[in-house]
Formats: C-alpha cells, sequence, structure tokens
C-alpha cells in the first residue's frame, strides 16, 4: 500500500505555500526539455539551467517545456517565479500525493493528473503524478521521473502529423491528458488478462497464493480508482470551462475525452466488482473442496462402520463362541465382510453419493 501513498509528515507544520518535495527522488538530476514550434518549424533541445526557458513565455510560437524531476525544489520555484505561478500551484505540483484537479487562474490552468504505468517485470501499477500548466503560448508539465506516454506526441510535433503542429497550447494540453487516459486502458487491459487467469486459478487450484492476488489486485483497483474517478471532474472542469486560454475548436475534443474518461471509469468498476466476486468464488471453491474431503472420509467411515461391527464381535474370543471351532469360520466371516463392503458401495453407488 506504501508505493501508493505519499508521506505528508515534511509539511506538519509549514505555512500555506511553502516548498517542500512530498514523494520519493526519483531521477538523479533534473532534466528540462524545450519543444518550441510553430507550422512551419521546430525546435527541440534539453536545456543546461531552468533560466534558459525564459525566453519562451513571450514567444509567439507555442512552446513545451518538460520538466523531469522535482526534487530540486529550486528549480521549481524559480521557474514558477517567472512564468508568475501562484505559491499554492508550486505547493501541489511539488506534492506528489495530490488528487486529480483543475483550477483556473484566469492568466493560466492549472491540472493534476496521475499516469499509470503497468510494470511487466513485477506485474503490478505504477502511478506517477502529471502537473501541467497552460499558458496563452506554452504548456509547461511537470514529472517525477523520466518516461511518461507522450513520446507519440512528439513523433507528431517532429513530423508535424494531423492538426498538433497548426493548433494552440490548449490542442497541445489536450493531446497530453488524451495519451494519458489512452494509457489507462492499456493499463486496465493488463489487469483484467491478470483477472482471467486468476479466475481459471481459482477454479481449478485454489491455494493460499491465490487468495493473497486477489488482495493484491482488489486493493490495486482501489487506488487505480482513485486516480480515474476524479479524472472526470478534470475534464469536466476544461469542457465546461470560461477561460479564454482554450479556443472553442478544441472544446469539441475535451468532448470525445470526457467520453474516453468515463469508459475508464465502467470499465475499472467492472473489474472492481469481477475482483469481489472472485473472492466469494474462491471461499465457495475452498468449500466445495472441503465438503467433497468430508464427504469420502465420511463415506469410508460409513463402511467400515458394519466391519468394524463384525471384527469387534469375534475379536471377543469367549469360550462359548460355536464360530470359533468351525473349520471355515474365519474364511466365512471374511466373506461375510466382503459382502457387507460390495452392497454397501453399490447403495452409495445408487444414491449418486461417489
Amino acid at each position: 500500500m506504501l508505493r501508493f501513498m505519499k508521506k505528508m509528515s515534511k509539511k506538519v507544520g509549514l505555512p500555506p505555500g511553502a516548498l517542500v518535495h512530498v514523494g520519493d527522488k526519483k531521477t538523479e538530476y533534473v532534466r528540462i526539455r524545450i519543444m518550441d514550434y510553430d507550422e512551419e518549424n521546430l525546435e527541440e533541445r534539453e536545456l543546461e539551467k531552468v533560466e534558459d526557458s525564459f525566453s519562451y513565455k513571450e514567444t509567439p510560437s507555442i512552446t513545451w517545456i518538460n520538466i523531469d524531476g522535482l526534487h530540486e525544489v529550486d528549480i521549481i520555484q524559480r521557474i514558477g517565479t517567472h512564468f508568475g505561478l501562484h505559491p499554492l500551484v508550486l505547493e501541489d505540483i511539488l506534492n506528489t500525493g495530490q488528487r486529480p484537479k483543475m483550477d483556473d487562474y484566469e492568466n493560466y490552468i492549472f491540472v493534476i493528473s496521475k499516469m499509470l504505468f503497468f510494470d511487466e517485470e513485477i506485474n503490478q501499477t505504477r502511478i506517477q503524478q502529471f502537473s501541467l500548466v497552460l499558458g496563452p503560448n506554452y504548456v509547461i508539465s511537470f514529472q517525477e521521473k523520466f518516461g511518461d506516454v507522450f513520446n507519440p506526441i512528439r513523433e507528431r510535433l517532429r513530423k508535424a502529423k494531423g492538426r498538433i503542429r497548426k493548433m494552440g497550447a490548449d490542442y497541445l494540453m489536450y493531446a497530453l491528458i488524451d495519451s494519458i487516459v489512452d494509457n489507462y486502458f492499456i493499463v486496465l487491459e493488463k489487469i483484467a488478462e491478470r483477472t482471467e487467469e486468476l479466475e481459471e486459478g481459482i477454479i481449478n487450484n485454489p491455494n493460499p497464493d491465490i487468495l493473497q492476488t486477489i488482495h493484491e489486485l482488489k486493493r490495486e483497483l482501489i487506488f487505480l480508482r482513485k486516480s480515474v474517478w476524479p479524472q472526470r471532474e478534470v475534464v469536466s472542469g476544461l469542457e465546461r470551462g470560461e477561460s479564454n486560454l482554450i479556443q472553442e475548436k478544441t472544446i469539441v475534443f475535451l468532448k470525445d475525452l470526457h467520453d474516453h474518461t468515463f469508459q475508464v471509469i465502467d470499465t475499472t468498476e467492472t473489474l472492481r466488482d469481477i475482483v469481489s466476486g472472485m473472492l466469494d468464488v474462491y471461499l465457495s471453491s475452498i468449500s466445495n473442496r472441503m465438503n467433497e474431503t468430508m464427504k469420502l472420509l465420511t463415506i469410508i467411515a460409513t463402511i467400515f462402520i458394519p466391519l468394524t461391527f463384525i471384527a469387534g464381535v469375534y475379536g471377543m474370543n469367549f469360550k462359548r463362541m460355536p464360530e470359533l471351532d468351525w473349520g471355515w469360520g474365519y474364511f466365512i466371516v471374511l466373506g461375510v465382510m466382503f459382502i457387507v463392503f460390495v452392497a454397501m458401495l453399490i447403495w452409495f453407488r445408487r444414491k449418486r453419493f461417489l
């Protein structure tokens, strides 16, 4: 559970707007990359210092400033000061345990989302906070570490594919959020595959390891739901907002993004219901296996009750027992016991106990 939670003890007692990084240090250094473009030209480079990005604030072209790594608070503070970001915005960027949300500050729009990755090695979902600031002609994005889901967008910018180079910064913001939401479907698909494997294991071979996997998957879906549900409010706020930063032609795409978000939510809820039902199926399977075992033991005990009675009677060794002097007495008793055994098997078979 701790991998989904962030330690908040660093913030205790500090005033609002105090800049403290809450979360793990996931990169050795902070990387700042620039993509500045218009319909005809594209400039892409990695900056050595944050001050090199300041000149892009007033350029007529569209600029995407991407920052990987949040542990160097001074860098976040300097870029926030130059671009006029509120201290509470910078505080939310550094607090990587924030809930997804959207705030309109008139001159810019601030968005927080959760970026999901499925780790194939450990077969688990990883969560990274993604923060975004939309200005008149720029987008500033903040990530916890290197690696994201935006490579297709970068390729579209480099090759001038589609309409992205012809649209404004608001469309770039839409494209980034859309990539995050689309990646949710990939993560949910992986979780659905795990769910199908668990269902087969529960039916064929229920064991304590499967029970532990069910609890882990259930907990994972709870935190996935916690990340996905607020995303609906973020997209709704962007779609219905009255900000001058979002053009009318971009709202059409935001409505489509809103539909995708609802599909993600529906899929998440469906998987949660399936996994919750798996626990009942597991307990039923264990109970059925135990009932079958008890049934077999009961049949064996029932068969041996009359055989034990016969053996007990002729094991008393009283002198007056005439059967003790019979020459064929031993074989007769064994025959009677065998007949009783076969008769009971036939009776159990007819009653469909076997």
